[in-house]
């Protein structure tokens, strides 16, 4: 992996992490305003790899459930196409949540993936197995719900994580 630190995010980053998600041909891009509100506002709970001069080469936003302050809901992960196959979303993921779990603000992960997403559906099973913890997936989304054309998105909850 040739990513240098995983970070907290700033508002400086926004800019980065827009592109890479405009790049990545998979997610759903946010306008670049939604990324530095974020980052203002959910930075703790969210997480970016730093490449070469301090460049943001991968990213992961996310939320703690305000009906369930334990669980970490992760928005978007993504990494900048020439990181890629390197282990930097892994590494950004278990960055992130041994800092909540150290906090003590961490037990549950989730996630919705779509089903034709297949990199996050080995990515999050991947997590689940590196830390010995349960995974459940069902369908959160289905397809007929979305206004526009969108396949059904699954929801993956992981945990109890271990402190």
């Amino acid at each position: 992996m040739d990513t240098q630190v995983m970070a907290v995010p700033t508002v400086e980053d926004g800019a980065a992490v827009w592109r890479i998600a405009r790049d990545s041909r998979v997610l759903d891009v946010n306008s670049s305003y939604s990324y530095l509100l974020w980052f203002r506002d959910f930075a703790r709970t969210s997480a970016v790899a730093l490449g070469a001069g301090g460049v943001a080469v991968g990213f992961i936003t996310g939320f703690r459930r305000p009906e369930q302050p334990d669980t970490l809901v992760v928005w978007q992960i993504a990494v900048d196409q020439g990181q890629r196959g390197r282990g930097v979303a892994s590494a950004m993921l278990d960055h992130l949540t041994a800092r909540l779990t150290t906090d003590g603000v961490l037990r549950y992960l989730e996630t919705t993936i779509g089903a034709d997403n297949t990199a996050s559906h080995k990515l999050f099973r991947s997590f689940a197995e590196r830390h010995a913890a349960p995974l459940e997936r069902e369908a959160l989304f289905p397809a007929e719900l979305f206004p526009d054309v969108h396949g059904t998105e699954f929801l993956y909850r992981i945990g109890p994580l271990c402190r």
